[in-house]
């Protein structure tokens, strides 16, 4: 397995470059692959929100992007997901190291991932945001 703090996965709103976080990204960062985590994807109302579960038979969806600059990145994609240190607790994401599966490979990678109850929100059951959204998220 790889291990390379600079890898991010995502799975929502940051696939679409029609979103500014997204060409954000897009602009610092570089396309590896896609790739998948065991859990569930739920549909939080304008945005996803994934939890990751080692032990489900369902999968969540997604790229895995190299960051050009992973401290400047995550500055800005913190403050988009709501967790810099100006966005009060508990945060609605919090960014944490997970394994990803690909075609050929596992790799450690970042991740938001959804801190607060799912109970009132839909399951996604694809896994993957693009399906419901289409290719502009």
């Amino acid at each position: 397995m790889n291990v390379t703090p600079a890898l991010l996965f995502v799975y929502g709103t940051l696939l679409s470059t029609d979103n500014y976080f997204g060409k954000y990204l897009n602009a610092h960062s570089r396309f590896l692959k896609r790739g998948k985590f065991p859990g569930r994807l739920y549909n939080i109302g304008n945005y996803p929100g994934a939890v990751y579960e080692s032990d489900s038979s369902t999968y969540v969806q997604g790229a895995v992007y190299e960051l050009v600059n992973p401290d400047e990145v995550f500055d800005q994609l913190d403050e988009y997901e709501g967790i810099s240190r100006e966005n009060p607790e508990p945060h609605e994401y919090r960014r944490d190291l997970i394994t990803i599966e690909t075609d050929a490979e596992s790799l450690t990678c970042w991740v938001y991932l959804y801190n607060w109850p799912v109970n009132e929100n839909a399951v996604i059951p694809s896994g993957d945001y693009l399906k419901i959204k289409g290719n502009n998220c």
